[in-house]
C-alpha cells in the first residue's frame, strides 16, 4: 500500500514535465541498485529488473541472506519499484511477488517459520496489496510452489490479511506447546486467538 501511495505521488509530479522527470526517476533507480550492491555484494538485477527471474534464485539461495541484506532489498526494490510505476512501462505482478517474497524471508528469521512459508505468506500478501484481488494471489502461490502451493493456502490468507498476526502467533506455538498446555495445536490456535480470554488464560 505504501508503494502504490508513493507511485501516485511521484507520477502526479511526473505527469507536469515527463521529459525532465523521467530520467531523473530513471537516475534515481540507479542510484538505489549501486546503493544496494555496493552494501550486500549482491547483483544489481535484484533491484533494477522485474523479479520475475530472480525470484527462484532467491528463494533458492534464501539461506545464504541475512535479515539485514533483504531489509535493505525490500527498501532499495520498493523505492525503486515506485519510481518505475510513476512513468515507465511495465506491470505490478512480479515486482510486488517479488519484494513479498524478500519480506517473507526475512520474517522467516524468527523462530518457528519455515522459510517456504515465509516467502508465500509474503507473496500472497504483497499480490493483494498491489491488485487488491485475494483470490488471484491464492492461486499464484498454488501455482508457483507447486507441490506445497496446497498445504501454504492456510498461511498465504493469513499472511494477506496481516504480517501482524503471525508476529502475535509464533510465540503461542514456540512455547506454548501441548506438553504446557494440554491442548494440541489446532486448539491451541483457538485458544490463542479467543477473544473471550482464552489467551489470558494460557498466560496463567
Amino acid at each position: 500500500a505504501c508503494i502504490r501511495r508513493l507511485a501516485l505521488v511521484l507520477q502526479a509530479i511526473v505527469e507536469r514535465r515527463p521529459i525532465v522527470h523521467l530520467p531523473i526517476a530513471g537516475v534515481a533507480i540507479g542510484v538505489l541498485a549501486l546503493v544496494f550492491v555496493e552494501t550486500t555484494d549482491r547483483s544489481s538485477s535484484f533491484v533494477l529488473f522485474s523479479g520475475q527471474d530472480q525470484l527462484v534464485p532467491l528463494i533458492e539461495d534464501a539461506a545464504g541472506w541475512t535479515s539485514g541484506a533483504l531489509l535493505l532489498l525490500a527498501l532499495c526494490k520498493g523505492l525503486a519499484y515506485a519510481a518505475a510505476l510513476s512513468g515507465f512501462r511495465g506491470g505490478p505482478v512480479f515486482p510486488g511477488m517479488f519484494i513479498g517474497a524478500v519480506l517473507g524471508i526475512a520474517l522467516s528469521h524468527l523462530p518457528g517459520l519455515p522459510m517456504i512459508a515465509g516467502a508465500a505468506m509474503g507473496i500472497g500478501a504483497m499480490t493483494v496489496a498491489m491488485l487488491g484481488l485475494p483470490l488471484v494471489a491464492v492461486l499464484l502461490v498454488m501455482l508457483f510452489f507447486q507441490a506445497d502451493g496446497l498445504a501454504l493456502t492456510p498461511l498465504v490468507v493469513i499472511g494477506r490479511v496481516s504480517y501482524g498476526l503471525y508476529l502475535y502467533h509464533w510465540p503461542v506455538f514456540v512455547w506454548l506447546d501441548e506438553s504446557r498446555t494440554g491442548l494440541d495445536r489446532g486448539a491451541l490456535f483457538a485458544r490463542a486467538g479467543d477473544p473471550n480470554g482464552g489467551r489470558w488464560q494460557l498466560a496463567d
